[in-house]
Order: C-alpha cells, then sequence, then structure tokens
C-alpha cells in the first residue's frame, strides 16, 4: 500500500526553475532514496509534501489525505527534518526538547532520552553556539521524539562526522524494521544505498529514473577492467573502443548497449585477465547528470 504519493505535481519558478510533472509513491514501510543536485527540486517537492506550498498543478497526499488541505492532521504523527534547520536560538538544546516535547504531548522522556543517548548530543549549551553538527543531531532527536509513522528527511546527515553518519543509519533501519514510511533526501550515496531499496532521481525538476539499486546498477553501462598480454595490445584496443583508457597492459573500458561488440573485439587479443567492479550509486547517479558540475 502507497502511504505518500505524489501525481503529477508541478511547481514553475520560470527559467526552467522548479518541479514537472513529479509522480511516485513511497510504500508502507520502504524507505525510498530521494536523490538530485542542487537545485534539481528535491527540497521544493519536500514542502509540498510539508504542507508549506500549495500545488500549481497535481496533487500529493500522505496515507490519502491532501498534503495542503489536511497539513495539520498530517503533522501530528509525521517526523520532519529540513534542509536548513532553524531553532530558538536562545533556548539551550535541553529547553528545546522540552518544548518540542511538550507540543508534540509527550508522556514520558524514554525516547528522547535514548536518542540523545544515541547520537551523544550535548543538550545544555545554548542552541545559537552549537556547531553545525550538533544543531544536526537536535533535528534528527525532535524529528523521531514521538515516534511517527511517516518520516521526511533532507539531508539529515549534514554536518555529521562518519560515526554518526553511521549511527543515523542504524537508526533508518531500526525504524524500516518497525514499518515506518520513509522518504530521504541525500547527498550521501552510501547512505542511500545502505538503508534504501528504491531510489527516486530527478534533474532540473523533472523525474529520471525510480527503481530499486539494484535494477539502476543492472540497467546503467558496464565498467570492465581487462588485462592484456601485454602494453601495446592494450594500446591498440584503446584506438578501436571510444570509451576506454589504458595504464600499463590494463584497460578500464565502459561498455554500454554494445557488449557483444565488446567480446567480439577482445577475442582478437590476448587476455589474461577480465573483472567487472560493482557499481556504486554514485557511479549511476553520475551517469544521469553526465559527470557535470551538478554532481
Amino acid at each position: 500500500m502507497s502511504v505518500l504519493t505524489v501525481n503529477q505535481l508541478s511547481r514553475d519558478y520560470g527559467n526552467e526553475r522548479g518541479i514537472f510533472d513529479l509522480t511516485f509513491q513511497v510504500k508502507e514501510g520502504e524507505a525510498l532514496g530521494f536523490l538530485g543536485p542542487n537545485g534539481a527540486g528535491k527540497t521544493t517537492t519536500i514542502r509540498h509534501l510539508m504542507g508549506f506550498l500549495r500545488p500549481e498543478k497535481g496533487s500529493c497526499s500522505i496515507n490519502g489525505l491532501d498534503c495542503w488541505k489536511h497539513r495539520a492532521t498530517i503533522q501530528k504523527d509525521l517526523g520532519y527534518i529540513p534542509g536548513e534547520i532553524s531553532f530558538f536560538d536562545d533556548m539551550t538544546g535541553k529547553e528545546f526538547l522540552n518544548f518540542y516535547s511538550s507540543f508534540r504531548n509527550l508522556k514520558t522522556t524514554s525516547r528522547i532520552n535514548e536518542l540523545i543517548d544515541r547520537f551523544d548530543l550535548n543538550t545544555r549549551g545554548k542552541l545559537k553556539k552549537m556547531s553545525k553538527g550538533m544543531k544536526q543531531k537536535v533535528g534528527i532527536v525532535a524529528a523521531f521524539i514521538h515516534d511517527p509513522q511517516v518520516l521526511i528527511l533532507d539531508e539529515p546527515t549534514s554536518g555529521l562526522d562518519p560515526l554518526m553518519q553511521n549511527r543515523f543509519i542504524e537508526l533508518i533501519l531500526e525504524e524500516k524494521q518497525k514499518g515506518k514510511t520513509i522518504l530521504m533526501s541525500s547527498h550521501m550515496f552510501e547512505e542511500v544505498e545502505r538503508t534504501c531499496h528504491r531510489v527516486c532521481i530527478i534533474k532540473e525538476g523533472k523525474l529520471v529514473a525510480v527503481d530499486s539499486v539494484d535494477s539502476l546498477k543492472a540497467s546503467q553501462a558496464k565498467k570492465f577492467v581487462i588485462t592484456f598480454e601485454n602494453e601495446e595490445m592494450a594500446a591498440d584496443f584503446t584506438t578501436k573502443w571510444e570509451e576506454s583508457t589504458y595504464r600499463s597492459n590494463q584497460v578500464t573500458l565502459i561498455a554500454r548497449q554494445n557488449i557483444n561488440d565488446m567480446i567480439a573485439l577482445l577475442s582478437t587479443y590476448s587476455i589474461s585477465n577480465i573483472t567487472s567492479p560493482e557499481q556504486g550509486l554514485e557511479e549511476i547517479f553520475l551517469q544521469y547528470y553526465g559527470g557535470s558540475e551538478h554532481a
């Protein structure tokens, strides 16, 4: 069952900026990675889902409720980490979390204390004096404090060190096990690969792919590393295969829909080894963006 639904959602800011006819769903108990460079439209999409923006065209809903019309009801059982977190700077971390706990009508502090301990959060200092990473930890605790069934996370580990990033990944995996529905925008490819079964890639406000990580890997161009008998053969091969480079007697090449052509050409040389390194999500992402400066 789809919990979060985006249907032909559009908002045009002019000059080809905005989002255009976006359609995708996030199922119950699923974590969907939402990928794209800065300016691609990820945050605009998320702001529609949060009920902060009214769609110019199309719609979005959570648990069957329109995100604009029923935003107050939706947000009661929703956890949100914004891309840019703002706080009441004169509060300490403890004061803010106590305020937020009261706002959420929480009767116990056990969940708060668990999250504070997990992320080594020092809540005594003033929020305005906290580092970016410490503020991010406060935002994470606030998003998960009320045990929401739906989580919308916009660059949730921004500013965190690798240890805390890993603890956040562990938290997401635990929430998935509980059946939570998660939409996570991120530039951390390892983070998405470890937590999300499916990814949605957006480019210039338009959807370019929605599929499982495994399916995207299988459908993209393949990288091969070929070891030739000698350097002369390796050099000669690169003159006949456009997407290839060589170093000593080893060639690295890209094969797209022409793997049979690659095999036929290789059969004319003396080869000692062929390997195909596993592609990560980052390589797939760069293929969609052509390795441009957006990546």
